[in-house]
Order: structure tokens, then sequence, then C-alpha cells
């Protein structure tokens, strides 16, 4: 694959002049977004400090699959979590005494409204919404999850980013102590990855604080995590401490690690083969060891919510 750094491309590469929004245009957007919830007002989002806490007032979300859903033991050990190790059971093993609360994020950068923010003041504006998303691991796995979260789309508009704003970057808690796996050179610590702001505030794109109706499990990332359900696991960042609004287009964790495997867009292309294995068919975990492979959908099925966004921009080059 042709590579090239973020200072050779040039903005009409990167994307077309529509996936730039203007303030006029992000502030539609954001309304937009915010009015998909089920009908009803809006209750403040409140997450219970027990663990495996029950969620309350969680509202149903029209973008949920009606695929059959993994279990709650697939999906909280079997994943990716590298700050608690590099094996797909060591977040489940290693994660068990990581308390995730008390909790801060800081949003900075090009935004009227920034600052450091308790947990509980960071998400309490918003109302829950459950979404029952496809999620798809680059190593060619995949689960159906329901997540519980809030819009990204509302949290961005509340933090009024400027029109200098044309990127979300996102950091994740760097902790060796409590992280074993960050005590290993994996990765360039801490965790780091970004959107462009289009796709940070379509409807699709939550930040989840729960799962099965829950409190967001340690393996998982909690307290609060990424969820872009077109794209490749790896843009799911979790454990996030850091929001920032910039003019530059951020590089992520993996893709300053091995940049000819991982590259800022990670849209799922089956397509594309990963230099190591084809993308073009995946396996469901708990299916069973001989559930035969099923294809995999281009932007994971939910091209008609997304793939607008990457209109005029070659997806085999900039993957």
């Amino acid at each position: 694959m042709l590579i090239k750094k973020p200072d050779d491309i040039r903005p009409s590469e990167i994307t077309s002049k529509a996936n730039y929004l203007s303030r006029r245009e992000f502030i539609r957007a954001g309304s937009i977004a915010g009015g998909l919830a089920m009908a009803g007002p809006a209750l403040s989002a409140v997450v219970p400090d027990e663990r495996r806490a029950k969620l309350e007032n969680v509202a149903k979300s029209r973008f949920s699959t009606n695929e059959k859903m993994n279990s709650y033991m697939d999906i909280t050990t079997y994943n990716n979590y590298w700050e608690f190790g590099a094996g797909k059971f060591d977040p489940g093993k290693n994660s068990g005494d990581f308390d995730p609360l008390p909790w801060q994020i800081t949003v900075d950068g090009h935004a009227e409204k920034t600052g450091t923010f308790d947990f509980d003041d960071f998400i309490k504006p918003y109302g829950l919404e459950e979404r029952i998303y496809r999620m798809r691991c680059v190593e060619a796995w995949s689960m159906v999850i329901p997540w519980v979260g809030i819009p990204l789309a509302e949290i961005v508009k509340h933090h009024q980013p400027t029109s200098k704003a044309k990127f979300v970057r996102f950091q994740a808690l760097h902790d060796p102590t409590r992280m074993p796996g960050q005590r290993q050179r994996l990765l360039d610590w801490p965790y780091r990855e970004g959107l462009t702001i289009a796709e940070a505030t379509n409807p699709l794109t939550i930040l989840a604080v729960g799962l099965y109706g829950e409190v967001l499990p340690n393996p998982n990332g909690a307290p609060i995590r990424l969820v872009t359900p077109w794209k490749y696991g790896f843009k799911g960042i979790k454990g996030i401490v850091r929001i920032s609004f910039e003019s530059r287009q951020p590089r992520g964790s993996w893709q300053m690690s091995q940049p000819n495997e991982y590259g800022f867009y990670a849209n799922v292309n089956p397509e594309v083969d990963h230099p190591r294995w084809s993308q073009a068919t995946e396996r469901r975990i708990g299916a069973g060891a001989f559930a035969p492979r099923i294809p995999t959908q281009m932007f994971n099925g939910y091209g008609e919510h997304v793939a607008h966004l990457y209109k005029g921009i070659n997806l085999r080059k900039y993957y």
C-alpha cells in the first residue's frame, strides 16, 4: 500500500469539502442527532458506582440491529484491551482490581467550552440510549453488542467547537501501576485515536458507558469508551480521559505503530485485505468452532448511514 505522512496529504485528498462541516452545518447536524432518540424528554445520564449496577431510564435506539446478540460472557471475556495485555482473554483476567472511579475527562483544543470535568458532570447533560451494534475486529472476528451510551454528536455540540476544529482526538488513561499491559512496550502509551468532525457527529457514533443495560465492565473500557460500529475495533478507544478538538489530522496508536497495516479511517472494507489476513469473511464469536464464516459487509453493514462521509475518497489508498 502507498503510505503518505499526514503533512504530505492535501486536504482535498483526505476528505471532500462537504465533510468539513461549517459552524452552522455542524450545529444543525448536532441538533438532528440529538433528536433521534425515542420520543419523550431526555433524562440526565446517571451511572451508578457499583459494578454491574443496572442503568435506569435507557431509551431504545432506531439504529439497533435485530441480529442475535452475543452473550455477556462472550463480550466481557474475549476482547482487545492492550492496556491490560495483548491476549484476547487478558483484559478479563487482568482488569478485575481496576477501579475506574473517580474519573476525570479533559476537553481542550478549538472549542468554546473546555476544562476538566468529573465523570458524573461530564455525562450529566445527556440521555442514555441502548444501541445494539454489529462490531467488527480487524482480526476477522465479530460480535453483536448491546451498548448503552450517549450520541457523541450531543457531546461535541455541547462543547461548541470552533470553525478551526476539523478533527476530534481521544486519549486514554496512562497508568502502568494499574494497567499491566502498559508496563510492556506494546505501543507508544497512552493509547490515542481520532475521528473527523463529520465522523464524530454521525448519529451512529457514541461514547458507551454501559453494556447489557448495566455499568460498563472493566474489560470493555470502563467507565467510558468510543464506539464507531462501521470501523474496525481499534477505533474503539477505551478508558478515555481527554477529548481534543484539533485542526490537523491526529495519528492513532496503531497508525503510529504499524502504518502499513492500520490507517486513519479504518473503515470495514472487505475488498482491502489486511497484510496478514483476508477481510472478506468473518467469524462470529460464540457461533461455535464449526460455524461457517460469514461475508464481511462494506462499512460493516452501516453504509446507508456513513458512505456519504467518504464520497470521493479512495478507500484503498486511505484505508
